[in-house]
């Protein structure tokens, strides 16, 4: 399960660090090969490459109604690995999709991780605590 928060720099050639304490449970768990794609928010969603397939046979299931999301999730799919130096290399589209500059937030998601602009994310976050909690949060006990 991945968890937290962390606030990375993304070079210009669009690298950008695996934090070390996610690097040996990716390495163990898929032998630091990942799948980047679109997620429906404006972020990025970086899979190991098992939950990646996962996620991908789920929505493949989805039917005809659903073409266009197939399209986004899919059809933007990108493979990586990491590399040598620790790096993930993101792509000028995604980055381009996702609004990314240098400076980047990645959250652990649990099976998965978001990969956010830092500055898309300090807003998003804002906007998201300024609303009201949803029906499924109001019984929650915090």
């Amino acid at each position: 399960m991945f968890q937290g928060a962390s606030a990375l720099a993304m070079d210009a050639k669009g690298r950008m660090a695996v934090p070390t304490r996610h690097r040996e449970t990716l390495q163990e768990l898929c032998a630091g090969q990942l799948t980047l794609t679109k997620h429906p928010e404006g972020c990025l969603m970086v899979f190991p490459r098992p939950a990646w397939e996962t996620f991908r046979d789920r929505i493949a299931a989805l039917p005809m109604s659903a073409a266009g999301w197939k399209r986004v999730f899919l059809g933007n799919a990108q493979d990586v690995e990491i590399d040598s130096a620790a790096r993930v290399l993101v792509s000028p589209e995604l980055r381009a999709a996702a609004g990314l500059n240098k400076d980047v937030m990645l959250l652990g998601m649990g099976s998965h991780f978001e990969l956010w602009d830092a500055a898309r994310y300090a807003a998003h976050e804002a906007q998201v605590m300024q609303s009201e909690l949803p029906d499924a949060l109001k019984d929650f006990s915090f």
